[in-house]
């Protein structure tokens, strides 16, 4: 029966010479060093992928190198690690590299491990016992304190048992990576094989593809198709997040991919080369960081060269945690809550790592304190995406968000998403406004307390109207029509606003008129009625109405807003009346001729072209005629009597 393979990645880590390639050559019968550089030097330089059964479970197992020069490569090697294997060799115990890898490791996160004490045959009891003393010593307060150290020989096989019987242990205690998120999968090789072109290979940080799924490299921006898979050397359908894979498409160039590209789903990641994180500090006083510092940044397979800017102070201390912007030379992806390690540029050691809280479009000001406080909250939901899903919504920058825009920030698939939307919403943190649009419980109260704030204001600035239009909102909350018009439907299922002639007001305002306002409505009215279709124009009705121009421009909106008249034009206004009677005529004309020029609307109605155009172009906006070049046609509600 065959093993069942299982989306776990362990990996060797370890100094160099410690025998962590003999180690996995002997659990998998696979040698990892390929390079003839490795095979003649004796030493790893690439990564080393090979797949592993244990306990009747596939998984695969990453060879790192452990020469300090190749550190950017067990980096890239480490971030795919679901557990580790910790390589000492007992002849010259722990090395340089042993602590920087172990720093490494808990910097990146990983949780699970054991410890290979290899080379047991080269050295008497006593030595074993005090190197397995050291190897304990250095373990304490790290995650692999209390771990089993296991003594073996690569040569005699002594030991192999009780190795295998921890690593199945191991391998039981971890928990394979979920494939929930957007597919992701960081370059480590690229090579072409001949009848079917360019491969690449890497372990995905997230999601899963299938054959013939589009995909994009990035930062190239090169689009395509996967044409083969394969986990663990083997060909397959899919390939899952924590599996070793090789992803086969045909027409990209080899020559232009490189370690540190990354191929993934169109539309959710973009190259970007400004990032905060939260970073911790190893607990070295060698190891400070001071503001504006000099860093080599790695993310996935990346390495890029930068600047770290604090957000608070100018210095940090060892094993200090704090919130840092890099600025990085040239563009990496990444996403929230990716892990990272920093090292100095000069001379290079690891001196912290941590968390990727999101990308940015430029520095931030660390001098305001809203934005140090954003930091902090931003870094506690990153770590769980729920939770960054409901920050995402809760600070969307227009106050609402759709479904695009919340996988987008995110990085949630939209199944995922709407799961989480449901789940929110079921909570009470979020709201529907809009099919596909959402708005957080907090911001929804916050704008509509802007919306009554607006109309309490409108109805003491002008008590005689019957409420504000729609684009008069917009202006006074800054809200977007489509988050403004789902929250004014609230408003009215709570019975807080009202709509009364297409104007919204608060549910207890009455119009108030003024005994002047009252007059002059009726007389500016009376004008407009004495010849319906000329009406006068503003400074007309000011000299009729002997008032001045403002003055009369106040009045007529007033009479708009009570739909005693209709604006047909910026500036041109006709009486209720005249509407009607324009209609009656048009329609009764096409009744019987079928049809009306543009031209014949000035003499059906006795007036100048001036207001006759106007007048049948409101006629096709309301929906009673349709107009075809200068012909106008009833549309199919008016054709019959």
């Amino acid at each position: 029966m065959p093993a069942q393979q299982i989306n776990i990645t362990l990996g060797t880590a370890g100094h160099i010479d410690h025998g962590k390639t003999a180690l996995v050559k002997l659990l998998t019968g696979c040698e990892t060093d390929t390079l003839k550089e490795e095979i003649e030097r004796g030493m790893s330089i690439e990564l080393g992928f090979a797949p592993c059964v244990i306990a009747d479970l596939e998984v695969g197992i990453v060879d790192v190198p452990g020469h300090e020069h190749f550190i950017k490569t067990m980096v890239a090697g480490a971030t795919g690690m679901d557990g580790v294997i910790l390589v000492v060799a007992a002849d010259d115990g722990i090395m340089p590299q042993t602590k920087e890898h172990l720093d490494i490791l808990t910097l990146l996160g990983i949780q699970h491990g054991i410890v290979a004490l290899t080379k047991i045959d080269r050295v008497t009891p006593d030595r074993l016992a005090k190197v397995q003393e050291d190897i304990g010593m250095l373990l304490r307060g790290t995650f692999l304190d209390g771990a089993p150290i296991l003594p073996i020989s690569n040569i005699t096989g002594e030991g192999f048992d009780g190795f295998m019987k921890a690593l199945q242990a191991l391998v039981r205690s971890i928990k394979p990576k979920t494939a929930e998120g957007v597919f992701r999968l960081p370059v480590e090789k690229v090579f072409s094989v001949k009848g079917h072109g360019t491969v690449v290979t890497g372990i995905p940080q997230t999601g899963s593809a299938t054959l013939g799924d589009e995909i994009v490299l990035l930062p190239q921006g090169l689009a395509g198709r996967i044409t083969g898979l394969q986990v663990y050397g083997r060909d397959a359908e899919a390939a899952r997040a924590g599996q070793c894979a090789a992803v086969n498409v045909r027409h990209w160039d080899p020559k232009t991919i490189h370690r540190g590209d990354t191929v993934t789903v169109p539309g959710f990641f973009r190259p970007a080369d400004w990032y905060v994180c939260q970073l911790r500090l190893l607990p070295n006083e060698k190891f400070f960081l001071k503001n504006a510092a000099q860093i080599k940044f790695h993310t996935g397979t990346s390495e890029v060269l930068g600047t770290g800017y604090l957000m608070q102070g100018d210095r940090a201390a060892p094993g200090e945690e704090c919130l840092v912007q890099l600025r990085l030379d040239s563009p990496v992806i990444a996403g929230p809550g990716d892990r990272f390690i920093l090292r100095t540029a000069s001379p290079p050691a690891t001196v912290g790592g941590g968390i990727i809280i999101e990308a940015t479009p430029r520095r931030l000001n660390r001098n305001q304190p809203e934005v140090y406080q954003d930091l902090v909250e931003r870094a506690r939901a990153v770590r769980d995406a729920k939770a960054f899903v409901e920050y995402c919504l809760r600070t969307a920058e227009s106050v609402a968000a759709t479904e695009a825009d919340l996988a987008l920030r995110s990085k949630t698939p939209m199944a995922r998403l709407r799961e989480i939307l449901k789940e929110l919403a079921g909570a009470g943190q979020a709201g529907l406004l809009a099919p596909g649009l959402y708005i957080h419980a907090e911001r929804a109260q916050e704008a509509q307390e802007r919306i009554l704030g607006a109309l309490r204001q409108f109805h003491q600035e002008t008590p005689a109207s019957p409420g504000a239009d729609l684009e008069v909102l917009i202006e006074a909350t800054h809200l977007a029509k489509e988050v403004l018009e789902g929250l004014l439907a609230r408003l009215r299922s709570a019975g807080q606003v009202v709509e009364r002639k297409e104007r919204f007001a608060l549910a207890a305002h009455r119009e108030t008129f003024a005994d002047k306002d009252r007059e002059a409505m009726e007389r500016v009215e009376s004008l407009f009625r004495k010849n319906l279709f000329g009406p006068p124009d503003i400074p007309e009705v000011a000299a009729a109405a002997k008032m001045p121009e403002a003055e009369a421009g106040r009045i007529v909106r007033l009479l708009v807003e009570h739909q005693r008249l209709v604006q047909v034009a910026p500036d041109l206004v006709f009486t209720t009346e005249a509407i009607d009677r324009a209609r009656g005529i048009v329609v009764d004309y096409i009744r019987k001729e079928g049809s009306l020029e543009s031209v014949k609307m000035k003499y059906l109605l006795n007036t100048t072209r001036k207001f006759a155009i106007p007048l049948l172009d409101h006629l096709d906006r309301i929906g009673v005629t349709r107009a075809v070049g200068h012909t106008r046609y009833l549309r199919a509600q008016w054709k019959e009597g």
